[in-house]
């Protein structure tokens, strides 16, 4: 098993072209890129703004919360190149049985989805190695 090291949400780079969303412990940073909507998505959470619509993350924030489904933790699990992968991991309890999913799903929607329901953000010890450290 590969040990789990905790990162936090560090900060938000956006531009028309795309977003960078900084990761990482005190030791180093690393940066992930997505589209610019993730980001102008993720800069309103961050801010508190006006959302003139509800976004995906609502959507699945409402069917946690219909389905009695606990978000408890992100987990970025591999990179190739500069492409991260993460895996969501949920709670379910349905007739008094507990069941953990595990979803993969982008690195960026796990973010917002964490930051959203201030779950655990980790990185397994061997992507933290591999990742290309940034100064910020």
């Amino acid at each position: 098993m590969s040990e789990l090291i905790p990162i936090t949400f560090n900060k938000i780079l956006q531009s028309k072209s795309y977003t960078v969303i900084i990761l990482g412990t005190h030791q180093k940073k690393f940066a992930i890129y997505t589209e610019p909507k993730v980001g102008k998505d993720l800069q309103i959470y961050l801010t508190q703004g006006k959302k003139i619509r509800p976004s995906c993350h609502d959507l699945l924030q409402s069917i946690f919360a219909a389905y009695h489904i606990h978000p408890i933790q992100v987990v970025i699990h591999d990179v190739e190149d500069t492409i991260y992968f993460a895996r969501l991991f949920l709670e379910m309890i349905s007739e008094g049985k507990r069941s953990i999913l595990e979803l993969d799903a982008k690195p960026s929607d796990c973010i917002t989805l964490a930051l959203l329901q201030n779950i655990p953000l980790y990185c397994r010890k061997e992507v933290l190695d591999k990742a290309v450290s940034i100064e910020t």
